[in-house]
């Protein structure tokens, strides 16, 4: 009698149980910025134990394309659903993502080179030290990753190259890799300042371009960042993506790049997210 008793009591509460340990997706919070003086979105994913437990999580920045918002890994991305699939199965840790909104306003990861919209000190002096202050996430460099699509492509290399010493991994995904030579560089910026500098068109290029950041990384920092990128093969940007790897090739940087069969579609950076979560979580694993 008394096993049947026990057996009703944890079959009722099973349910409890279950939900207890579900993860969340909030994607309408925001937080206050006064770098860029507004209130600034951001999505966040908390892993199936984060309420039950105590204990610190690492953290994946996961920044999204060109037109999308912080909600655009949610909702087409299906993020939640990989991620708990992940973590059910054993290829991914718990991990708490946190997706900003580079589209409320104004477009991009960028400072702007006129000054007025300096959205990389936002994201490093602003956004992750409120992330760490305001949830159970690590703060070493191990513990933190980054990735991103398209535009949050180009994000994630300039983010990774610019602080090596802050992520363990980083994953460009069909990557917008910005001006490939200063004559690239030139046309961008006139467009901007028509009036601009040489200097200032060289400095622009040496900070914004992702291949001149590769060719001038020093060696020692060669190895301080784990690399996985991905690109379809009917995708306009895999050229760029393919000058990128080759150049990491030469500088003798580690790195895993695929090309896959698709374009600059949903379709792709769904099929390639297991793999962005597989790939940060060997790094944030103990060993």
């Amino acid at each position: 009698m008394k096993k049947i008793l026990i057996a009703t009591i944890a079959i009722l509460l099973s349910p409890v149980v279950l939900l207890a340990q579900s993860s969340k997706v909030f994607d309408d919070l925001s937080l206050p910025s006064k770098i860029l003086k507004m209130d600034r979105k951001y999505a966040i994913y908390l892993p199936p134990d984060y309420e039950a437990s105590k204990r610190s999580y690492p953290v994946l920045y996961l920044l999204h394309g060109s037109g999308d918002d912080q909600t655009g890994w949610v909702q087409f991305g299906e993020i939640q659903h990989f991620a708990d699939k992940g973590i059910a199965d054993g290829t991914a840790t718990p991990m708490i993502i946190v997706m900003p909104d580079g589209n409320t306003g104004r477009r991009g990861y960028f400072n702007d080179i006129k000054g007025d919209w300096n959205y990389e000190d936002f994201f490093f002096q602003e956004l992750i030290p409120y992330i760490e202050k305001n949830y159970r996430a690590k703060t070493d460099k191990r513990s933190r990753a980054i990735s991103g699509l398209s535009m949050g492509g180009g994000g994630t290399f300039i983010y990774a190259l610019h602080h090596p010493e802050l992520f363990s991994s980083a994953c460009p995904l069909s990557a917008a890799i910005g001006p490939i030579t200063l004559e690239d560089a030139r046309a961008s910026v006139i467009r901007t300042l028509p009036n601009a500098a040489d200097s200032v068109i060289t400095k622009y290029y040496n900070r914004q371009s992702v291949m001149s950041l590769i060719n001038n990384m020093p060696d020692a920092q060669k190895k301080a960042v784990r690399w996985f990128g991905e690109v379809g093969d009917d995708d306009a940007l895999s050229d760029g993506n393919c000058l990128v790897h080759i150049a990491m090739r030469k500088k003798g940087i580690d790195h895993e790049f695929r090309v896959v069969d698709g374009a600059h579609t949903w379709t792709v950076w769904r099929g390639a997210l297991p793999k962005v979560l597989s790939f940060v979580s060997d790094a944030f694993h103990q060993f």
